[in-house]
């Protein structure tokens, strides 16, 4: 197994067996180049299984159960349901063509997929695996974020340069807001009061009112040596508590941390080669990133902001997600 600890490996460690155990949480990367996804242990930091998959998988996400990964097998234009106690492929669905990202909905009921290449949405009911509708939007959707109340989901376009607020309801655009070129992702904040949509090519992150639906803030970032253009924000999270947002910044191989309320970038953590996307731990307690030009992921700890270690895992990794339970 190949690891790569840093400096604070192992005194984290020693404080860690000093608490209570830790719960082990199963991290779940998906490996655009090598069609795999990797399973990674939370607590020991160790890969335990590699399962094959289909062709370029990216967006990955698990329901709320804990029970099942849904993963995008983009160039199979399908979605791929991996059963997490046997790590088997227990049956797939109907997503449309070219499924990049998606979202599941706060009940747990229903997946809403972006269809890159047909400029579509496809909300698809989980229960009958079937497509229940299919929402027409900007070029080249990408990210997708949904409301904590379930009431309204955002896809972003990276070709229009849009982020379109969509009713979950009556699946009617209800709201179309510019942000900056090629946006790659929407998060909404926990108290449902934001969204923020990062920009790859603008570099920036625009925090969108939930309320008003116009762009309050955009948030840039600065890296002494590092061109501008290196800086290109992709994956989001934010905190429970609302108070602390990380950014992925692709290339500039940095996560950022922004204060969620101030909005100030308060520090920069080194990680892999092209930083992506990222996933928290169900305690949040730990957030991880996926590195895809260095096979990596970096777990970063939230208390401190530092970076613990970071695992190898397949080719070019893409989108992770942690187990619930």
């Amino acid at each position: 197994m190949l690891r790569r600890p840093t400096l604070l490996s192992a005194g984290l460690a020693a404080a860690a067996s000093m608490a209570s155990p830790a719960f082990a949480y199963m991290v779940y990367v998906s490996n655009e180049k090598d069609n795999t996804v990797t399973v990674v242990d939370s607590t020991t930091m160790e890969v335990v299984r590699t399962i094959d998959v289909g062709q370029r998988p990216r967006g990955i996400t698990i329901s709320h159960d804990g029970k099942f990964i849904y993963l995008c097998a983009s160039d199979d234009d399908t979605i791929e349901i991996i059963d997490t106690a046997t790590y088997e492929i227990v049956g797939s669905l109907p997503s449309g063509p070219d499924p990049e990202l998606f979202v599941l909905s706060p009940d747990g009921k229903t997946l809403y997929v972006a269809n890159e290449d047909d400029n579509l949405v496809t909300v698809i009911d989980l229960e009958s695996k079937s497509v229940a509708m299919e929402v027409p939007v900007g070029v080249e959707p990408e990210g997708m974020g949904i409301s904590p109340d379930g009431k309204s989901l955002v896809n972003t376009s990276e070709t229009t340069n849009m982020a379109h607020f969509i009713d979950t309801e009556t699946h009617e655009i209800t709201d179309n807001v510019l942000v900056d070129a090629r946006p790659r992702f929407a998060e909404f904040k926990p108290d449902n009061s934001e969204v923020w949509v990062s920009a790859e090519i603008g570099g920036t992150v625009s925090v969108i009112d939930n309320v008003s639906r116009e762009v309050k803030q955009k948030i840039t970032f600065e890296i002494p040596g590092l061109r501008s253009e290196s800086i290109q924000p992709v994956g989001v999270r934010i905190t429970a508590d609302g108070k602390k947002a990380y950014v992925a910044l692709g290339p500039a191989n940095r996560v950022a941390v922004v204060n969620a309320e101030t909005y100030e970038v308060e520090k920069y953590v080194l990680v892999g080669q092209r930083a992506w996307q990222l996933a928290f731990t169900p305690d949040q307690k730990t957030i991880i990133s996926t590195n895809g030009v260095s096979n990596d992921i970096t777990f970063i700890d939230v208390a401190t902001d530092e970076p613990v270690q970071s695992v190898i895992v397949g080719a070019l990794p893409w989108g992770v997600v942690v187990s619930p339970n």
